[in-house]
């Protein structure tokens, strides 16, 4: 219950600050069309922590990354309380994103990720009428055959978030 408990509060601390750094992104009507599904809040932990709370949680199944991208990941779905992905480096102290993060602010909240149907133009609509910048010039391969791209959002209050948006892997 009580690992439980701490999925569900930072699921709801995730989802407070994701919802408030996207609200402007929900107030178009084209945009908040493409955004689909709850949030997802993305935990990053060093890696023996990683392996700790995936063994805490029954050895969920490794999501597969792309090998290019420094990151090793495993889902917790708490019914609809809670969606967790569990983070960790696959080189500490390396170059890749989740290592820096981990270097430069600990272990916690990395990122929020958002479903959407459309990247591609989930992205034209973010650059040409709210003026925001994804991360990567293009969407690029994610987990599980995904489609992903990151930006920097900011909440009202000038907190940045990483906020993913995450398209679904094609069905085959």
């Amino acid at each position: 219950m009580v690992r439980e408990s701490a999925c569900r509060e930072l699921y709801r601390i995730g989802c407070a600050l994701g919802e408030a750094a996207i609200a402007t992104w929900r107030n178009d009507g084209d945009l908040a069309g493409l955004l689909t599904g709850p949030l997802t809040v993305g935990v990053a932990a060093q890696p023996e922590r990683f392996e700790a709370i995936r063994a805490a949680f029954g050895r969920p199944r490794l999501a597969e990354v792309p090998p290019d991208q420094d990151a090793r990941e495993f889902e917790i779905v708490l019914g609809s309380t809670a969606r967790l992905d569990v983070l960790t480096t696959r080189e500490p102290g390396g170059t890749g994103a989740i290592a820096k993060f981990l270097e430069k602010f600990g272990e916690g909240i990395q990122q929020v990720e958002c479903p959407a149907t459309d990247i591609d133009r989930a992205t034209e609509i973010l650059r040409a009428r709210l003026r925001v910048e994804p991360i990567y010039p293009a969407t690029r391969p994610g987990a599980n055959g995904t489609r992903v791209n990151f930006f920097l959002a900011r909440t009202p209050d000038g907190r940045k978030v990483l906020v993913e948006l995450v398209e679904a892997a094609a069905r085959a």
